[in-house]
């Protein structure tokens, strides 16, 4: 997944592959789903799906095959792909142990404990996002937080595919408003604006949308059922695992070390008391890798499908389309939200998104002074709602392969209040300029920005 430059030739039949995944991974779905079939849309493996759109890809595609798999295998290696899918196996190896040495269910019993649980779906929605925000990683977050709330859902009778939501929907909060995340380095960055300002503005934007969320979830996320919670006993040693991992999130820890140090914890009380032995912890570790495989199959996949498509000119025809429909400083901003969703879209990685629609952006606003600390909260934004609600984004397959199986991401889709109250808010503020104190009160010198350029 390359930046792309305007020297690129556009080429709108390049997308033709990733519309092929998208068809055939939805459709495949969607015909099951009306046919009956249990779990409809984990019937057909999403990575079979992935590589009908590359067979595609290499049929259609120009050069020999040396050069298609060499650009291929350049997207496969992507430092964020890759970067990913090594979070997912750490994540996977963490639920496993962690769940084997009884520290899924001592936590759980010292949430209910405390909590009631009416509150509880807020409530993760709630921690998700100050973890996200403090940590600047929004899958880091649901790999912490996804185990817990999966378990105290089931217990507790709540609505699995909904809580898992309100975790996903936290976690993209605090990946768009973090100054440590990379979608705000990279969004401040592309568009030459300090954090703190498109923060700020970014802030006014995002805030109002989490609280209706925040509130939505608290009156919808009651438990289905009356379920008699029994036993809350726990021991607090088997928690500590969790503590630890949250605790690290929150001082900022590499994800990597976090999770790591979650797993050597939860293995060493799990051994301690009997849970299973040393060679049954290796088993545990790899048990969990092997519950992450169609998740990382999938982001290979994509990853290089996403690269083939960029580097044939798709991406670059999506970006000259919209720019050509750019008329006022109402439709650049517009203009601005599309590229990047678009490209989000088509990638499935936000990061890359707002890398890839950062130039277009920014020569949008010098054409239509689009004040840049507004483009660069668009452009974070925009990634992040599709980021949170793309049924193959990492986020959302994290989040539904910690399920083992029970959430689907398309069950996931009209219960993203966050993201589809972030996008509503987003466009308001488009025309009703609510979010723009700080740019009245100092706004911004285009000819000083353009010089500096």
């Amino acid at each position: 997944m390359t930046n792309t430059n305007s020297t690129k030739k556009a080429n709108g039949a390049a997308l033709v592959p990733f519309l092929v995944f998208i068809v055939v991974y939805l459709g495949a779905g969607i015909v099951l789903e009306v046919m009956g079939v249990d779990m409809a849309f984990y019937q057909f493996p999403s990575p079979v799906a992935a590589l009908i759109g590359i067979v595609v890809a290499f049929a259609m595609f120009k050069g020999s095959m040396e050069e298609k798999f060499t650009i291929f295998a350049k997207g496969c290696g992507n430092e964020n792909i890759l970067t990913m899918c090594f979070i997912y196996l750490f994540a996977g190896a963490f639920s496993t142990v962690a769940s084997a040495m009884g520290g899924v269910d001592s936590t759980v019993n010292l949430g209910l404990s405390i909590i009631p649980a009416q509150y509880i779906t807020g409530g993760m929605f709630v921690i998700a996002a100050f973890i996200a925000v403090a940590t600047g990683t929004s899958v880091g977050t649901i790999s912490a937080v996804g185990p817990i709330a999966i378990a105290t859902a089931e217990k507790a009778g709540l609505s699995l595919p909904l809580i898992i939501a309100a975790v996903i929907g936290g976690a993209m909060f605090g990946d768009n408003l973090s100054v440590i995340s990379d979608t705000t380095i990279a969004a401040t960055k592309t568009q030459g604006v300090e954090m703190r300002d498109k923060f700020r503005i970014n802030f006014l934007i995002a805030l109002p949308a989490a609280v209706i969320a925040f509130i939505i979830l608290l009156v919808v996320g009651k438990p289905e059922t009356a379920v008699p919670l029994g036993d809350l006993s726990y021991d607090i040693i088997k928690v500590i695992p969790y503590i630890v991992v949250l605790v690290f999130a929150l001082i900022g820890f590499n994800v990597f070390i976090t999770l790591g140090a979650g797993i050597i914890l939860a293995g060493i009380i799990g051994m301690a008391y009997g849970s299973f032995s040393f060679l049954g912890f290796t088993q545990n570790i790899y048990s969990g890798f092997t519950g992450m495989i169609e998740i990382f199959l999938l982001s290979l996949m994509i990853g290089g499908l996403s690269e083939m498509c960029d580097h044939y000119g798709g991406i670059q025809w999506m970006l000259d389309k919209i720019k050509g429909f750019v008329k006022s400083k109402r439709t650049a901003q517009a203009g601005i939200s599309a590229l990047v969703s678009l490209c989000d879209i088509a990638t499935a990685n936000n990061t890359i998104a707002i890398i890839i629609a950062g130039t277009s952006s920014k020569e949008i606003c010098e054409t239509y002074e689009v004040d840049p600390r507004k483009s660069a909260s668009l452009l974070d934004i925009w990634s992040c709602v599709f980021q949170g609600i793309l049924p193959y984004s990492a986020q959302v397959l994290i989040a539904c392969g910690l399920t083992a199986g029970m959430v689907s991401p398309t069950q996931l889709l009209p219960l993203m209040w966050y993201p589809y109250l972030l996008a509503v808010f987003a466009v308001i503020a488009m025309f009703v300029p609510f979010a723009d104190g700080l740019i009245k009160k100092h706004p911004w010198n285009f000819k000083t920005w353009s010089a500096e350029k």
